[in-house]
């Protein structure tokens, strides 16, 4: 679907003022002036003013001579393959989400992207290969250099 930009604007200025207020009952550093929160703050006040911005945008859109309709179904809604690539794309996004943790992240990150490469037609043993190597070297980058503790899942008895 294809939104007007005020439709985006209203739900970006939205998201930016939740974001603004989740962030006020950060902790406080002592002795800080800036805390934990002041990074996703100005990302959340920097949000909403874009989309107060779309939101102009959108209603002046509408007085043109030719108005833009709030919404229009775009163009590749008629392509079966790309509907076929869009629900492949938001079923890996959702799997990812409720598996990951009790799969694990390699588990859960090769199945990931060896199903959005398969809707991309990649043969299956660069498919393969491209989707273990990457799953390693993402974790590798985040597990071990960034330290970010990500989920073993049934690979806990071997975790490195």
């Amino acid at each position: 679907m294809k939104f007007n930009d005020a439709v985006w604007g209203v739900l970006f200025a939205l998201l930016g003022l939740a974001i603004v207020v989740h962030v006020q009952g950060f902790p406080r550093i002592p002795g800080q002036n800036i805390g934990p929160g002041i990074f996703p703050g100005l990302v959340g006040a920097g949000l909403a003013v874009c989309g107060l911005l779309l939101v102009v945008r959108g209603v002046l859109s509408r007085r043109a001579a030719r108005p833009v309709p709030w919404a229009e179904a775009p163009a590749w809604f008629g392509s079966g393959r790309q509907v076929l690539a869009f629900a492949v794309l938001v079923g890996a996004n959702l799997f990812y989400i409720l598996a990951v943790q009790r799969l694990g992240f390699v588990l859960t990150a090769f199945v990931y992207l060896a199903a959005l490469m398969w809707v991309l037609r990649v043969r299956l043993v660069p498919l393969l290969l491209v989707s273990l190597i990457a799953t390693l070297l993402i974790h590798l980058a985040f597990y071990r250099l960034l330290r970010v503790p990500l989920p073993w899942g049934i690979l806990q008895p071997i975790a490195w």
